[in-house]
């Protein structure tokens, strides 16, 4: 696998802001030594804004982790309502703004490839965005100083513009770029290989059309027709690697923090209780565990892991203490750990659920056709192959290798929940099936969302907008502020 080496120090980032505030906002944003637009080169701002694709990411991970009970705070404590401001951060100061400037200095050498490129990150930035918050600014949101207040988009308009882009990148991406301006190792994600960035873009188109099926004319089968130009292998994932000089940031936050005796994250109950044989019991001696669950955490040496319960006081869900955290060393632990926007074993499990879909099932339904096995078991070999683990005695298992006839829906997202840990797609994915029991075995509403409180009893839905965007575009922010436990429009 590759390692890239992050060296955003040497690269200017550009502030030009979608935000709104006044002109003061953007010179305390701007900081000194910040490279003119007229010094720099298109390849000059591709690295940072992959880089800046990949923290968003991050950021999300932390802010919805919680909601999607990968992991709890240290000892069980749980986290409320969220805003997701580094997301927020991420998206509109650092990312959108540089990517306008890449589109207009790509036009203007007609580097057709590194136009589309920025096209598909900016899908990227849009759909997790308005994932996190529903109706967001982008229309507006180009015009810098000369509109402080951009009004806010639907969701529905946004996801035809992610359509609208990704589509687009692919029909570019497919032509023969004549400019001499090529990607390459300013490209973080894939070094400049077009037919991965193509594999990319259908990739995500499928994602994102699995969460509209029923909210217009996308249906199961048109994600079947959009996945199978999608990723072909572990080789196609969309991550980034960090270095000894550039900490994967879970590595900082968990095992640093862990072991300087600071805060941290443990493990929750719902991941440890569905790879440990809680909720689907093992039917052969030859597993106790998931082999997956020790790359992701550690116990405390014993033979049992248990996970805590959100708000449990430090318990496992037999009462007993949990005794799971975050791994020293684990695939996502470890200094140069990369981290994982969307995979290959994704698209199976997406091949996996869309075919499923396409034959009738549903949510408490059980069987299906060979597409729909086949490709859950892909994802399930992949998804060993991408941790390092053997999968040969899981997928053996009988509460794994359940047959086409025996198949459900909860089979697959089970598969899914575990291998995107950490992955803030889990968030959509609860949401899309209502955070059903059904789907999701053993997953429970949060303690402190069950208590006393405005949203008692109520799974959270989204993220409220930033503080920061109150204060600089309040007006807009008002007309679309909805509560933390109203669902977004493709979730009505």
């Amino acid at each position: 696998m590759n390692k890239f080496i992050i060296k955003i120090g040497m690269f200017a980032l550009l502030l030009v802001g979608f935000s709104a505030c006044s002109d003061e906002y953007f010179d305390i944003n701007t900081p000194s030594g910040t490279a003119q637009e007229d010094q720099l080169r298109v390849s000059d701002l591709m690295a940072p804004v992959m880089y800046r694709v990949l923290a968003g990411q991050h950021s999300a991970e932390q802010a919805f982790g919680n909601y999607t009970q990968y992991f709890v705070g240290q000892g069980g404590t749980a986290s409320g309502e969220t805003t997701a401001s580094g997301l927020w951060s991420s998206v509109y100061l650092y990312t959108l703004p540089n990517i306008i400037t890449i589109k207009e200095k790509a036009e203007a050498i007609d580097a057709i490839h590194y136009s589309a490129v920025a096209d598909i990150i900016t899908a990227i930035n849009l759909g997790i965005a308005t994932d996190s918050w529903e109706n967001i600014p982008y229309s507006e949101a180009t015009n810098g100083q000369d509109n402080l207040f951009p009004a806010f988009d639907s969701q529905e308009f946004i996801y035809q513009e992610i359509f609208n882009l990704l589509d687009g990148a692919i029909s570019e991406l497919q032509k023969v770029d004549e400019s001499g301006t090529y990607l390459g190792t300013d490209d973080l994600i894939y070094e400049g290989d077009i037919d991965k960035w193509i594999r990319a873009a259908y990739t995500l188109k499928a994602r994102y059309q699995l969460h509209v099926i029923g909210k217009g004319s996308v249906t199961a089968s048109d994600v079947l027709a959009t996945i199978e130009n999608g990723f072909e292998s572990n080789a196609d994932d969309f991550q980034m690697f960090y270095d000894d000089k550039n900490q994967n940031p879970w590595y900082s936050t968990e095992v640093v923090a862990k072991g300087s005796g600071n805060f941290h994250n443990d493990l929750a109950s719902q991941l440890v209780s569905s790879m440990n044989g809680d909720y689907f019991p093992f039917q052969s001696n030859a597993l106790t565990i998931d082999p997956r669950l020790p790359v992701f955490g550690e116990n405390d040496g014993t033979e049992e892991w248990k996970g805590y319960v959100s708000g449990g006081g430090g318990l496992a869900p037999d009462g007993t203490l949990g005794n799971t955290g975050f791994s020293n060393g684990g695939f996502y632990t470890s200094i140069d750990s990369p981290l994982l926007l969307i995979s290959y074993a994704e698209a199976q499990f997406i091949k996996a659920e869309a075919a499923f879909l396409a034959n009738g099932g549903s949510t408490t339904s059980t069987g299906a056709n060979s597409v729909a096995y086949n490709a859950y078991l892909e994802g399930i070999q992949a998804s060993m192959s991408k941790y390092g683990v053997d999968a040969t005695a899981y997928i053996a298992d009988g509460a794994v290798a359940v047959g086409e006839s025996g198949l459900k829906l909860q089979h697959i997202m089970k598969e899914k929940y575990i291998h995107n840990f950490l992955n803030p797609e889990t968030f959509v994915d609860f949401r899309r099936y209502d955070f059903s029991d059904d789907v999701f075995k053993g997953l429970k509403i949060r303690e402190e969302e069950d208590s006393d409180g405005d949203y008692a009893g109520q799974w959270f839905r989204r993220a409220s907008y930033p503080s920061t965007e109150e204060f600089r575009n309040p007006d807009n922010v008002s007309a679309n502020e909805e509560t933390p436990v109203t669902p977004v429009w493709w979730d009505e």
